[in-house]
Formats: C-alpha cells, sequence, structure tokens
C-alpha cells in the first residue's frame, strides 16, 4: 500500500481539469488601451509594441469594430495631442483629444465602457504628471489641474476615470470635483499603487511621455515597497475611490494578492507596455508559444486576485478564449 495521495486523479483529461479548475480568465475581465491622436488619416504602429497602433478619430472605426466584435467590455484611452504646453491644458479642454474622442466613440459604441486616463504627462512639454516649478512637481496646485480634466472627461461621456498621476488627494480631489459637477454617478477607478518601473518604456514612446528631465521617483512608488502601497491605497479608499489599481503586473503579483487580501473593492491591474513588448519579442523569435505564454500570465493575474486586466494583449487574447483554445 502506497502512503502518497494521489493528486494527479484530477487531471487525468482536459474534461476533469476543467471542472476541478479554480481560476477563469474571460473576455469579460480585459480592457483594452486605446492610442488616440490628433490629425488625419494616422494608423501608426508603435515600434516597440508590435500590433499596437496610434489612431487619429477618423481611422478609429477600424478599431472599434475589432473590439466590438470579439466583445471586450472597455477601452482605456490615452492621447496623443499636437499641441503641449507647461500646463498640459490639451487635457482639460472641451476640445482636448481625448474629449473628442469619447464624444466620437459613445456615439458609435454607445455600449463599450469608455475609461478616461487622467494625467498630465502626455499633454506637458516636460513630459511630469504635474505643474513643474524650479525642477520640482507640486501636488496640489496640479490636483486643481486633474480635476478639470476630470470633469471635461466625464462632460465628453468617460464612464469611469482613472487618474494615474499619483499626486496625493487625487482621488479626494476628483471625487470632490465630479461630485460638484453632477457626476456623482462616475466612478473613480485609481491607479492607487503605480510604482517608477523600468516597465513603462514603449508606452513612453507610444504616448509620447517620457519626462524631459529626471524621473518619477518622488510621486511614483519605490519597486522594492509593499507596506507602502498598502498606505496608499488605504488612502484612495477613505477618499471615494472605487477600483483600485496595482501597476505593472507581472513583477507585483505579492502587492496584488496583498490588496485583493484586504480590499474588497474590485481590483485592476495594468499588464504594462514593457510586458507586453517582452512577450512579443520572444513570441516573434519564435522562443515562446505566445498563446500560452500570454493566456498563463492573465491567469496568474487572476489568480493573484484581479478582477480585471488592462493589458495590450486583450484582442488576441478575446479572440483565443472566444475560439476555446
Amino acid at each position: 500500500m502506497q502512503n502518497f495521495i494521489r493528486h494527479r486523479r484530477l487531471r487525468r483529461n482536459e474534461t476533469l481539469r476543467s471542472m476541478v479548475r479554480e481560476n477563469h480568465l474571460r473576455v469579460e475581465d480585459l480592457i483594452y488601451p486605446l492610442f488616440v491622436a490628433d490629425g488625419e488619416g494616422i494608423k501608426r504602429e508603435v515600434p516597440s509594441m508590435p500590433g499596437v497602433y496610434q489612431y487619429s478619430l477618423d481611422r478609429l472605426d477600424e478599431e472599434l469594430e475589432e473590439i466590438l466584435a470579439l466583445g471586450i467590455p472597455a477601452v482605456i484611452l490615452f492621447g496623443i495631442p499636437q499641441h503641449k504646453d507647461e500646463w498640459g491644458s490639451e487635457a482639460y479642454k472641451e476640445e482636448g483629444i481625448v474629449q473628442r474622442a469619447l464624444r466620437y466613440i459613445k456615439k458609435k459604441a454607445p455600449g463599450l465602457i469608455l475609461i478616461a486616463d487622467n494625467c498630465l504627462c502626455e499633454y506637458t512639454t516636460h513630459g511630469h504628471c504635474g505643474i513643474v516649478l524650479d525642477g520640482e512637481v507640486l501636488n496640489d496646485p496640479t490636483l486643481e489641474l486633474l480635476t478639470k480634466a476630470a470633469i471635461a472627461q466625464a462632460e465628453a461621456g468617460a464612464d469611469i476615470i482613472a487618474p494615474s498621476n499619483m499626486m496625493d488627494g487625487f482621488v479626494a480631489a476628483i471625487r470632490q470635483g465630479l461630485d460638484e459637477a453632477g457626476f456623482h454617478h462616475i466612478p473613480i477607478m485609481s491607479y492607487a499603487i503605480k510604482y517608477a518601473s523600468a516597465f513603462y518604456g514603449p508606452f513612453r514612446e507610444a504616448a509620447h511621455s517620457a519626462p524631459a528631465f529626471g524621473d518619477r521617483k518622488s510621486y511614483q512608488m519605490d519597486p522594492a515597497n509593499i507596506r507602502e502601497a498598502m498606505r496608499e491605497a488605504a488612502s484612495d479608499v477613505a477618499e471615494g475611490a472605487d477600483f483600485l489599481m496595482v501597476k505593472p503586473a507581472m513583477a507585483y503579483m505579492d502587492v496584488i494578492k496583498a490588496v485583493r487580501d484586504r480590499y474588497a473593492l474590485p481590483i485592476v491591474t495594468y499588464n504594462v507596455s514593457g510586458e507586453y513588448a517582452m512577450i512579443k519579442a520572444a513570441a516573434l523569435n519564435g522562443w515562446i508559444d505566445e498563446e500560452k505564454v500570454v493566456l498563463e500570465l492573465l491567469t496568474g493575474l487572476k489568480r493573484a486576485g484581479s478582477d480585471l486586466v488592462i493589458t495590450y494583449h486583450a484582442k488576441d487574447a478575446a479572440r483565443w478564449l472566444k475560439e476555446g483554445r
């Protein structure tokens, strides 16, 4: 008689394995990032992110049709303006690129959930996420502009505001601004825990948002810290966040798990550009099976505690899931 347990009984065939599977990845879990650019006739691939494009509004329909056909429920919008200034004014103008995109998509695809990234870095000449004075990113004056941007985004049709700037008090300021403007019903998807990560490189190429000097370590988090992450999440919960986000995802599954264990709010993770680029590059070189690696990664994020995943793989993953592969 053996004195060991036969775990393999439950893995004998695919049907049995699927019956006892603990975590499931669904198309409804996925959020796709969209880069919308000022101009006309633009469909421009991001060199470091094969398969990811910047679109002008007159070329956006082909992307929307694919997203809708795949059943992806939500997109998050990032703007690429023609004009930048020190105050990021295109972020909160009524005719800013994201506001125009929100109105356009809402009309074309009213059922698609539109999430507006709320930050200044794509719109400022210095590339930082707030107002800069004497080389310092100012916290409180920046909150006023972020709030203006959130209200402009809500007025244009955003279903969710997603502040990514990491200024202290951004959730409280935006919540108050939205409420006073009559947008009590618009939730805030807070980038509550955003690390100063090297995995953001390709995004900065895509969004033209690399800082002109210094780095973002005075406002984004030190990758070595997790207790600090809990403090960041706690303040955002207290200020009225409706979702909590952890960014990046792959190297921070312990943080996702810790946030999941402590908070009941929906947890969103951002599978960022550098993570996408690494997998794409390896797949294009034939070093990995892209489909299996992507689905394993996204399932791992679900297992760690993610309810929703923002990912550049969303269209491919949705296609594979719909095909039952």
